[in-house]
């Protein structure tokens, strides 16, 4: 039972984790029906470790713009590319490691999600509602200062149900980059961001996990991955035709739906 549970959460990762509607917040409002065993500390990690090979579905879609050493490439230019992205995690790297416990005691419930969905989904529409000048066109054409700026908009994402593809891809928006472009700098910057926070839930939780456990740790993996790499290149094509309003429209249903079966339960009890 436990690996179907781990099936079902690793679809919702693969599915969600590039869509600006948040993977974590779906994560925990399944995981809170699913009721996957192992402990908290092991929930915890899992929930964030099956994050990192939808990362590395990234890697495989867009293999040939981010590394620097390829055929045909421009290496400066995919390295000032890095740079800016690594430019853009470093507000994230030092805001998680400070405030990943407080976030994760308070925060990482159903009620903080539901709100921040709606939150997030009504910023998106007014977002798609708004006219403003896109003066950065590709990935290559951030610069520094707004790289950092995106990073600090990422640092909205520590928060459950907000997402961190709708915060990074929103801050470059805002900042002046055309949708594809903010999608693309947003995947790119979730690379570095994923890998760090694997890291730090393996580093406070441990490695110290049963068999079954690695097993429900690699069966989630290969799945979250393998959803993930279809999730995005179906994503970067609809985005290069329509806009994001149906997923804000989306996470105001979803979060008003939770808000009110939140409501119902205690009566229902």
């Amino acid at each position: 039972m436990d690996i179907l549970k781990a099936v079902c959460l690793a679809i919702v990762e693969g599915f969600t984790e590039f869509l600006p509607i948040s993977s974590t917040g779906h994560m925990i409002l399944v995981e809170d029906y699913l009721q996957l065993s192992g402990g908290k500390s092991f929930v915890d990690t899992f929930m964030v470790v099956i994050q990192l090979p939808a990362i590395l579905a990234v890697v495989a879609y867009f293999w040939h713009a981010i590394w620097p050493f390829g055929r045909n490439t421009d290496s400066r230019k995919v390295i000032l590319m890095w740079c800016k992205v690594v430019a853009a995690f470093l507000p994230a790297a030092v805001l998680g490691k400070l405030l990943d416990d407080p976030i994760e005691y308070y925060l990482f419930n159903p009620l903080t999600v539901a709100l921040a969905l709606i939150v997030g989904g009504a910023v998106l529409i007014l977002l798609e509602r708004r006219k403003h000048r896109e003066h950065i066109l590709s990935v290559h054409d951030f610069g520094y200062m707004t790289a950092v700026g995106v990073g600090f908009f990422q640092c909205l994402a520590m928060i459950p149900g907000t997402s961190r593809s709708a915060a990074t891809i929103i801050g470059a928006m805002l900042l002046g980059g055309a949708r594809a472009a903010a999608a693309e700098f947003s995947f790119f910057l979730a690379i570095p961001t994923m890998l760090g926070a694997t890291a730090l839930k393996l580093a406070k939780h441990g490695l110290g996990f049963t068999g079954h456990q690695w097993m429900l740790l690699a069966v989630g993996s290969v799945v979250s991955f393998l959803v993930a790499y279809v999730v995005i290149a179906g994503f970067m094509r609809y985005i290069q035709r329509r806009s994001f309003a149906v997923f804000g429209y989306y996470r105001i249903v979803l979060g008003a739906a939770v808000l009110l079966l939140l409501g119902l339960l205690p009566m229902l009890r």
